[in-house]
């Protein structure tokens, strides 16, 4: 590699750390994708934007957009697959959980040993790359999660990746990204306006969630946080 390739390299390489905000766990092997896209929608979608998932989430960084310049068809800037897994994979490590914007930290240990490589190794196969099947391949999925037309408020609660911004000890999760609802206990009519509109950090579920989704979810929180 001669060395105007290799400074262009580098600077490609942290400009994606910087957007990742993301220390270093060193090479990471290629896990299930499949898994990996299971538990994204689960665990990361209401947070992050990623085309494949149809994910839409504003609290963390867009992945696409994050890796979008290192997929340049220029051999200089287009980095392996590889590559872009072991930067996520770093990133699920060592999350930055206090930025210095006004954005939401992520949370440590939101997924971890083979669960954050299958993520680590979903996003890097997909991330910055052309759906495929068309825009509308992830239609349905993303920060819902895959919930589909179920009225299950825990597994909408699951599957919406609620769990990885709230802690709700029914649920099981530890979020700290929003509020404990443990300790806010919302009345339903109030969990509803949030899943509806959002606030804050908290995006609007409204185009994901069908209107009896909600109102699922929003009982679900409201009873089991009563507890």
């Amino acid at each position: 590699m001669n060395a105007r390739r290799l400074a262009r390299v580098a600077l490609a390489l942290a400009g994606v750390l910087a957007a990742a905000g993301c220390g270093s766990v060193g090479h990471t092997e290629e896990a299930s994708v499949s898994q990996g896209k299971t538990l994204f929608s689960a665990r990361c979608a209401s947070c992050h934007t990623l085309a494949d998932a149809g994910a839409k989430g504003k609290i963390g960084p867009n992945l696409d957009e994050a890796f979008q310049h290192v997929r340049s068809d220029d051999p200089d800037q287009n980095f392996a697959d590889s590559t872009i897994r072991d930067v996520v994979r770093g990133q699920i490590a060592y999350p930055v959980e206090d930025p210095p914007t006004e954005a939401a930290g992520m949370p440590a240990d939101l997924v971890t040993g083979g669960d954050a490589d299958a993520v680590a190794s979903y996003v890097a196969a997909v991330a910055g790359k052309p759906v495929k099947g068309g825009a509308a391949a992830g239609k349905g999925e993303g920060a819902g999660g895959g919930a589909g037309a179920s009225t299950d408020g825990k597994g909408i609660f699951g599957s919406a990746g609620c769990g990885g911004c709230h802690t709700l000890a029914d649920a099981g999760s530890q979020g700290n990204v929003g509020p404990n609802l443990d300790e806010a206990k919302p009345s339903v009519e109030l969990a509803v306006e949030r899943v509806t509109k959002g606030k804050g950090v908290m995006p609007s579920f409204a185009d994901e969630l069908s209107e009896a989704q909600i109102q699922a979810v929003a009982e679900y929180v409201s009873k089991a946080a009563s507890r």
